[in-house]
């Protein structure tokens, strides 16, 4: 699908095979090379803002990714190119374009509760994982809030459900809204985590290989949610569960 609108104009692209980088480091309005062609994948995109996904090597999107692709006007294309060669050859694109350029690397007072929704999620439900935060990022931009800070919670919610997918048996995610902030509580049953310190920082998992070969599981899923947030707390009881509060203001207007 896409083929319509080869004309959309785009800032940057981003080539990974890792979700949790995708999200952390993506930029919006951009387009995503990726050998993973899951639901996951595309959702991971859609979270971060991009207008577009191509995968390398001739693959082509499975598990409901082009439907949800479809229903989200996320743009999917395919190349023949490897992910080096595709690299490789916008890069050259880009110079013949711009020559000379560069590539850069890439607790609040009580308020009148708005909106107070739950979402439920099952671990090892692979399938359909980021479907509740799929809804909670259509919900806040259909209520009219701040495009930058949808994507922070969009972002941030997906890797709270990652984890539980990847970790707990089930979770319940509730999403409150007051004038000033939007609150977010991920609480689940599950195995919890032994040392909440180490797990927040950056590169640490205890993912499986079958979690690394969907992209996730590299380390960056708390890290992350605190990255996105404006606070976060974690609190964790091994053998019962983890809960994750999450605070954004809407008053913040950070990028």
């Amino acid at each position: 699908m896409g083929d319509d609108e080869l004309d959309t104009e785009v800032d940057h692209v981003y080539a990974s095979d890792l979700m949790s980088d995708v999200l952390a480091f993506g930029k919006p309005n951009s387009i995503l090379l990726t050998g993973l062609t899951t639901q996951q994948a595309i959702i991971s995109a859609h979270m971060a803002e991009f207008k577009a996904v191509v995968f390398v090597r001739g693959k082509r999107p499975k598990d409901g990714a082009e439907r949800f692709a479809r229903e989200n006007n996320l743009l999917l294309f395919t190349t023949d190119l490897d992910m080096f060669d595709a690299c490789v050859r916008i890069d050259s694109i880009i110079k013949e374009k711009e020559p000379g350029a560069v590539a850069q690397s890439t607790t609040p007072r009580s308020e009148a509760i708005l909106l107070n929704q739950e979402f439920y999620v099952e671990g090892n439900d692979f399938v359909n994982a980021g479907v509740a935060s799929t809804k909670v990022k259509s919900l806040l931009k259909k209520i009219g809030i701040d495009p930058t800070l949808v994507r922070r919670i969009a972002i941030a919610v997906f890797e709270g459900e990652m984890n539980v997918v990847m970790h707990a048996l089930r979770a319940r995610i509730n999403l409150m809204i007051t004038p000033i902030v939007i609150t977010v509580f991920i609480d689940d049953e599950g195995q919890g985590i032994p040392d909440v310190e180490l797990a927040m920082q950056q590169g640490f998992t205890t993912a499986t290989e079958e979690m690394r070969a969907m992209g996730f599981g590299s380390g960056m899923g708390l890290p992350n949610i605190k990255k996105n947030s404006d606070e976060v707390e974690v609190t964790s009881e091994v053998g019962k569960g983890t809960k994750v509060l999450m605070r954004f203001l809407i008053t913040d207007d950070r990028s």
